[in-house]
């Protein structure tokens, strides 16, 4: 193919090129910098590209490609810069947050074994309370109230609290 009919084909594409990179960028300047370049590779390698291949089959995978390749590279460079940015701002704990988790974990150890594990069960491990219900061979309502009661003591034991154990009056 001579170069005045490739560069009329080229010509005749870049409209289609442009509503492409415009669907893929969503960007106006950002598809437009997409077609110069895919422009750019496709004069480039010009000589590679076989004559009885379909022209613009062969310039919609390069601007594809270029896309492709953009977006990683943004990617990567973000993550280079979060690197970055997190060794030169060290994040220390704040001393609010740390008294907060030091009474949740005193709060934990004054609960019983059964409801520290109920706890554990629901809000660590994500366990439904149909399934502990289960484990336990319980009724699920009885998972529920005891889970209740549970965070009923660790927020008692948090306002400081000091939990009196509860008597029952025998007959």
């Amino acid at each position: 193919m001579s170069v005045h009919a490739f560069d009329d084909q080229l010509s005749e594409l870049l409209p289609r090129l442009r509503r492409f990179a415009l669907w893929l960028t969503r960007d106006l300047s950002s598809a437009d910098d997409l077609v110069q370049s895919t422009m750019e590779r496709a004069l480039s390698t010009r000589a590679a590209k076989r004559d009885d291949g379909d022209l613009r089959a062969w310039l919609f995978r390069i601007l594809y490609r270029q896309f492709l390749d953009a977006r990683r590279r943004a990617q990567r460079y973000a993550w280079l810069l979060g690197r970055l940015r997190e060794d030169d701002e060290p994040q220390w704990p704040s001393a609010e947050r740390e008294l907060l988790a030091q009474s949740a974990l005193a709060a934990f150890e004054h609960l019983t074994p059964e409801q520290r594990s109920l706890l554990l069960w629901v809000t660590v491990e994500g366990l439904s309370y149909q399934q502990v219900a289960d484990i336990l061979e319980v009724p699920i309502g009885t998972v529920m109230s005891r889970l209740s009661r549970a965070r009923q003591a660790m927020r008692r034991h948090g306002e400081g609290e000091q939990p009196t154990p509860s008597l029952r009056l025998l007959k």
